[in-house]
This record gives structure tokens, sequence and C-alpha cells, in this order.
């Protein structure tokens, strides 16, 4: 092993500098990685409405799984920059490895769980029966690798906290173009390798997992962000209580987001196949043009976690406030391009006429509410980074359940599909309002705490 290096230190240069120095790596990866989940949907599109809504329906289920770990990666970020801000470097590295064991242990036994009860969850999705046999060849294949997937994103949050944002960019980026290259190998078959439809796209993620996990796992120990040796101030179980404490909060806030998708595909699903089909593009959509909210939301917690350890609360304001101004900015423009490419994109993902206009339907509606979303994200990540997950979790319970989906809903009773997105824009808007107040004044009462 390499010897251990030093963390990057974020507590003293320029915000608005440091902030895109940890930013555009992450947006590459996380644009690189997205990029190519689009691609899986559109190669998954191609064999047809059903196998693509029987994709969407999945999109909830995996998406729990999915959350948990962005969850365990948020509270290993958390306590890890602020261990390095406060100089205890080796008691962040020992935290790094009871992070991976936690995650891994902890992804396992939800994904059992999930495959016990495959059939009772996606009959409450209100899957049509003829989409089972396609649900099954999938999610058989998805729970099975769901721990390869979760190594490398916990590893990539360790890597974040030493300030490190340009290899897990890497690592992602390379599990993305991994993906795309084996997914229309394994879905349409080449040579001796048989066509194996949706069945072949979960295998392509698993296999692009399983490479970036070994990826990571090698790059951590190599650099030495991680160490088996026990400091004389540590204890196993005490790190994982550590982490736990903010990262089942976290997970838990995180995972709110596919019931409510939950709840929303069947709203939809009462619309037929082709409204389903259409959401789930949507959704994969939407992933792509909040990839800056998404570099975001991994890159500004490392530094605010940082400098709230070096009890530097001025740069912590400073940050988050740079953050959610630039969002506000970047979603705009990004809204003008997608309604202007809307009827291209609507036409590559299917040849349906009604899915085409539904997908062209979200587009105009669903993204001018990304950047008040992107307010909401920010605000839930910056929570986790400063040691406060429950804010994280309540404020996350407020925008699905108080705001977005009764909203949705009532929108849809009003205008149908129309109205259910609209509802959706305004309940964004609302508790992006809420989020901001919140934030200034759970800081300011910190802030007042350490002068006193």
């Amino acid at each position: 092993m390499a010897s251990a290096v030093s963390a990057k230190s974020l507590v003293n240069d320029p915000i608005p500098t440091t902030l895109w120095q940890m930013t555009w790596p992450v947006v590459i990866g996380v644009l690189t990685l997205i990029s190519f989940n689009v691609v899986d949907t559109f190669f998954v599109g191609l064999l047809g409405t059903d196998p693509l809504a029987a994709v969407s329906f999945t999109f909830p289920v995996t998406f729990s799984v999915v959350s948990l770990a962005i969850g365990l990666g948020i509270g290993t970020s958390a306590v890890l920059a602020r261990k390095r801000g406060a100089g205890k470097e080796d008691e962040a590295r020992f935290d790094g490895v009871v992070a991976l064991a936690v995650s891994a242990l902890l992804v396992a036994v939800l994904s059992l769980i999930g495959f016990v009860l495959m059939d009772p969850i996606f009959s409450l999705l209100r899957a049509q029966p003829r989409l089972m046999p396609l649900v099954h060849d999938y999610m058989y294949v998805w729970f099975a690798g769901a721990t390869l997937l979760v190594m490398p994103m916990v590893g990539n949050a360790v890597l974040r906290a030493a300030g490190d944002t340009r290899t897990p960019s890497l690592i992602m980026a390379s599990g993305g173009l991994l993906n795309a290259i084996f997914d229309p190998i394994l879905i349409f078959g080449i040579g001796p390798i048989p066509a194996m439809g949706v069945k072949g796209a979960a295998l392509a993620s698993l296999i692009s997992w399983a490479i970036g996990t070994v990826l990571v796992l090698w790059y951590l120990w190599y650099k030495g962000l991680i160490r088996f040796k026990i400091p004389a101030n540590a204890h196993p179980l005490r790190s994982a209580k550590e982490l736990l404490n903010i990262g089942i909060p976290a997970a838990g806030a995180n995972m709110l987001t596919p019931i409510a998708m939950a709840v929303m595909t069947a709203i939809i699903a009462g619309y037929g196949a082709p409204a389903v089909a259409a959401f789930g593009v949507g959704s994969r959509i939407e992933s792509l043009a909040s990839v800056i909210i998404l570099a975001l939301s991994m890159s500004l917690p490392p530094l605010i976690s940082q400098n709230l350890g070096a009890m530097k609360y001025q740069r912590v304001q400073d940050a988050y406030l740079t953050a959610t101004r630039a969002i506000l900015m970047i979603q705009f423009a990004i809204y003008i391009v997608l309604v202007l490419v809307a009827p291209w994109v609507a036409t590559v993902f299917t040849d349906d006429p009604e899915v085409a206009w539904l997908i062209r339907l979200f587009i105009y509606i669903m993204p001018l509410g990304y950047g008040v979303q992107g307010i909401i994200i920010l605000t839930n990540s910056s929570f986790n980074a400063m040691h406060a997950p429950m804010s994280a979790l309540w404020l996350s319970v407020v925008r699905l359940f108080v705001m977005f989906v009764p909203l949705s809903y009532l929108g849809a009773l009003l205008a149908d599909i129309p109205g259910l997105f609209i509802g959706g824009v305004i309940a964004n808007g609302i508790t992006a309002w809420i989020a901001w107040r919140w934030f200034k004044q759970h800081l300011a009462k910190e802030w007042q705490e350490e002068v006193a």
C-alpha cells in the first residue's frame, strides 16, 4: 500500500473557486453516468412499449435501494469530512472501512427483502399481469448485484470527504461507459451471446458495478484513505453508530422519493401503459437535466462539513448561497434548451404517437420547477453536512408528502396529466422557499451557540 496521503483542506481558498474546482469533475462524471442510463432506457425502448413500461415500474423499487446507498454515502462524507476539518485523519481512515462494511450489509438485507416481496410490491404499484414476467427478468438480476452498486457509491463518498472529486467522477464515468457498451450486446445479443432483453439490461449494470467496486476499493487502499487499524480513541461500533446517526435519516429522506414516485406511478398507471412509459422516460430526462444539481449536492457537503469542523460559519453560509444562486440560473437555461429539443427527444425514445405526446408534455411543464427543486436538494444535503439529518428528513417529508404528492394529485383531478405536472411544479416552488428559510435559521442558531 502506498503511504497515507493528507486530505485536501477546503477551509481557506475562495468559495466560488473551491466550489467550481470540486464540482466540474463531478458534473462530468454524473453527466456521463446518467447519459448512459438514458441510453439504457433508449435500448429498452427499442424492445417495445411493454418492456419500457415494465422497466419504468421497477424504478421506484430500484431507487429505494439506491437511496439507501446515497444516504449511507452522505453519512460517510459528513462524518469523515468533519473529522478531517478537525484534523482527525486516523479516525477518518478507519471510519471509511466501517462505512464500506456497514453499507454492504444493509443493502444486502434490503435487497433480500425486496427479492422475497417482489410480487406484492409490484402488485401495489399496479403493474399489469402481462408485465410481471418482464419485471421478474429485470429485478432478479438487479437485486442479486445490488451490493456491488453500493460499494463504489460509498467509496466515492470517502474520496469526496478527502477533497478528491476527480477520481469519483472517473469511476462513475467508467461505470456508465461500460454499462452503455454492455447494454446493446446483452439486450439484443451478438455472436455467441444470446439476446436477453430486459434481463440483459440488468446484467449490464451488474457487470459495470462489479468493475467499479474493484477500482474504488483498490484506489482507496492504494492512496491510504482507508485503514483497518483501529485508532486509540475509536471503536468499530462507535464509528458505525456515528455514521448511521446521519446515514439512516439521510437514507430515509432519500427513500421517501421512490415512495412518492411509487404513488405517482400508481396514479399515472390509471391512464394506461403509454402514460407509465412516458413518465419513465421523463424521469430519466429529469435525471439528465438535473446533473448539475446532483453534482453540487455531492461537492457542497464536504465543503460545508470541513468548514463546520474548523468553525468557519461564514464560509458555510457563503458556500450555500453561492450554490443555490448558481443553480437557479443554470436550470433556467437548461429549461430553455429542453423546450427547444422536446419534439426530437420524444421521437428518439418512442415511435408511439401517444407516448411521444406525453413525453413532450412532461418536458414543457416539469423542468420549470427544476431550479427550485435544486434549492431543496442542496438544502437537504447541507443539513446532512451540518450533522442535522432530522432536519433533512423532515424537509423531505414536507416536500414530497405535504406538497408534491397532494398538489400533483389535486392537479390530476382538476386537469388530468397536465394538471398533475403543474401541481408538481407549484409544490417544488413552495417547498424551496421553506427550505431556504429553514437553512438560514438553523445556521444562525448554531453560529450563535458557538459564539455563546
